[in-house]
């Protein structure tokens, strides 16, 4: 078979790199299923931090990096994780595009070793794209604990393209498969793929369409073209993917194997044993809740005394930061601004936000890295589809409880805009990491012990759930009506995390990230609640004043005050700056002025007329209230519609409004308040 040449890949590729990209830079994209260890692979060869996650749908985008390639420089792209190049869903269409359009000067396709049968009908589906492919067999090292071997020589005969094996974690085979890349660029390799032949009446009509077809691109194969020509009628669609299947049955059983000390010690029974209770009917969803109920109750217990030194020591610095300001004459309103306002509303951004996020965030990726948010998502998938939403809105949910902006990013992997547009719409009622500060803090006050505290958080997670459910059902039946469609949720094997990794990769991808972005929005947001308290009316009042006093009616109906809510509203930002602020706006208004730690939080809200409902109610309103600008921006680049992104600002205000209205309504009939 004769080899193609090779054709230089630039164009669109480079707009989304910086202005340093040069032109004549190859381009190596980088494809596969979820799950393969892709993003691991990549961070590998490029040394950037692209989070990882055992679970499927985490990449949604494009990524990009450079590897050094024997002294030359290469962009890597890391393509969303996909099953298929048919384009069922937004994710595997942009794989499908950058690798049509694009045409990178090398395709690295990451399969896993112990799933290689399901794995290899992408990568026969990206050979028949363009020949130059190496498929990187990864996590080889746990496939030897499961007793399997992948001969790669004999792949490489099967597939007509190089192999290359590897355990990226460790650094294992890299070297080898950089090797590859330079000879497959340098053209010293010469892939001639062998393709998957389909039933006569098939292959007939496709070499008869690619004899009618118009140039096309050098990146795209005629035959892969004339393909998707003909897979339009689903008759054909069914009999081609089921070609591509057997053949991958047929590769993959002829290049595993199994040892025979596996065959005495298997992993995957006693893997189906903890499945059979992590994803238990009846077992499941307490076990999840007894899990997220632990994680909420170590973060407690371990972020008071560090929450409380870290407030001394930044509030010591205060009283610093004013000396050296009065003894340099500096004017009043300059002291104002900066200290009263920007430093001491970032000083409680850290003394409040930085232990809790410490010890949340490296507990919940170990979770997600020894793969249990995928069970999880398939504790709820029920649940969704009684709702009327997609499955795979579980993932988004997953994933907004980092960021909403993410997870609404996320809903790109669900198939139908309709359902698409519902998880885009509900995603903000998952509590994202700058929520999460402000909802222990709170609850820590209310409750009387750290163990009531984290069943109190628990249950705001359990609050932004069942109302995502709620809302994700009422849609469905009124201006999203429509029937929900189903899918299939990949259960990936549990690995043991990396735990130095895993602590490194959270504090600096999620918890440094996440305060830098507060301390960002702090600092002004500082300045502009200051400003606000020495701003006077007219009549005298401060314009803080002003503005809580016209909120207060709307406020005491929701069992809140002014202040709370002009903090919300003031924090649209970012959620992690919305306590301070309220600190603040208290503080300009009392003549307490002592900020350090919790235990002053606490009496900084009872001087200000707090109850437990108060608590309670900040707390609701904070889980179901509009989502920050970030995300709002977010929706609006994702719908394209200005009305959608309207909506989903005033629908989850209506719920919160009406979710606390109910709260101070029944705690009153009850004589509770």
């Amino acid at each position: 078979m004769l080899s193609r040449p090779a054709r230089r890949a630039g164009g669109r590729a480079a707009m989304y790199l910086s202005p340093h990209h040069c032109a004549d830079e190859r381009v190596i994209a980088l494809a596969g299923n979820p799950n393969t260890g892709k993003s691991t692979v990549f961070n590998a060869l490029t040394g950037l931090r692209q989070h990882t996650g055992n679970w499927p749908g985490k990449t949604v985008d494009l990524a990009f990096g450079r590897v050094d390639l024997c002294g030359r420089h290469a962009v890597v792209v890391d393509l969303p994780g996909g099953y298929s190049l048919l384009a069922c869903s937004e994710d595997e269409s942009i794989a499908r595009d950058f690798l049509c359009e694009e045409g990178p000067d090398a395709t690295v396709v990451v399969v896993e070793a112990g799933c290689l049968e399901r794995n290899l009908s992408l990568v026969l589906q990206i050979i028949e794209l363009t020949p130059n492919v190496v498929v990187c067999v990864n996590l080889i090292d746990e496939a030897k604990r499961r007793g399997l071997q992948v001969d790669d020589k004999a792949l490489e005969r099967e597939l007509g393209v190089p192999v290359a094996l590897t355990a990226a974690s460790r650094g294992a085979g890299l070297e080898q498969l950089k090797r590859i890349l330079i000879d497959l660029i340098d053209r010293r390799i010469k892939p001639e793929p062998l393709p998957v032949t389909y039933p006569a009446d098939i292959e007939d009509a496709s070499r008869e369409l690619e004899s009618k077809l118009p140039t096309l691109p050098p990146a795209v194969s005629r035959r892969y073209v004339a393909l998707r020509m003909l897979d339009t009628d689903p008759q054909i669609r069914e009999r081609i993917v089921e070609a591509i299947y057997c053949r991958a049955k047929s590769i993959s059983d002829k290049v595993v194997s199994q040892t025979q000390s596996s065959v005495r010690a298997p992993n995957a029974p006693t893997e189906s044993r903890i499945d059979d209770v992590l994803t238990s009917r009846w077992l499941g969803l307490p076990v999840m809740l007894a899990l997220l109920g632990g994680v909420f109750w170590i973060t407690l217990v371990g972020a008071n005394y560090p929450s409380a030194l870290l407030a001394e020591a930044l509030f010591h610095m205060e009283s610093w930061l004013s000396t050296a300001l009065w003894a340099a004459r500096a004017p009043d309103w300059l002291h104002g601004a900066a200290v009263l306002g920007a430093y001491r509303t970032m000083a409680w951004v850290v003394s409040v936000m930085l232990p809790p996020m410490a010890i949340f965030f490296p507990l919940f990726t170990l979770l997600e890295d020894l793969g249990y948010l995928a069970r999880v998502s398939f504790n709820v998938d029920w649940c969704l589809k009684k709702c009327g939403a997609h499955g795979k809105q579980s993932l988004t949910m997953a994933m907004g409880f980092g960021c909403n902006a993410a997870g609404v990013m996320a809903c790109r992997i669900i198939d139908s805009p309709r359902e698409r547009l519902v998880a885009i719409l509900t995603n903000n009622f998952a509590p994202c990491n700058g929520r999460f500060p402000t909802l222990i803090a709170l609850a820590s006050l209310i409750a009387a012990g750290s163990l009531p505290a984290s069943i109190l958080v628990a249950a705001m997670v359990l609050l932004g759930v069942a109302v995502t459910l709620g809302m994700s059902w009422a849609l469905s039946r009124t201006v999203l009506r429509g029937v929900p469609s189903s899918f299939i949720l990949e259960l990936p094997p549990y690995r043991m995390p990396q735990v130095a990794k895993v602590l490194l990769r959270s504090l600096y991808d999620r918890t440094l990230l996440v305060l830098k972005r507060a301390l960002i929005v702090a600092a002004p947001a500082g300045v502009v609640v200051w400003a606000l308290a020495n701003m006077t009316t007219p009549a005298g009042e401060s314009v803080l004043a002003s503005i809580a006093r016209t909120l207060q009616p709307a406020a005491a109906m929701m069992g809140l005050d002014g202040f709370i809510l002009t903090s919300f509203i003031l924090g649209l930002p970012a959620n992690e700056i919305v306590l301070p602020i309220l600190v603040m706006a208290y503080s300009s208004s009392t003549a307490l002025t002592e900020t350090a730690g919790l235990a002053s939080l606490g009496r900084i809200l009872a001087a200000n007329g707090w109850t437990w409902l108060t608590a309670l109610n900040t707390m609701i309103f904070s889980v179901l209230h509009f989502p920050c600008s970030t995300t709002l921006l977010t929706i609006a680049a994702e719908t394209k519609s200005a009305r959608w992104t309207g909506f989903a600002a005033l629908m989850p205000t209506a719920v919160a409004i009406a979710a606390c209205c109910a709260v101070r309504v029944t705690a009153r009939l009850l004589g509770l308040a």
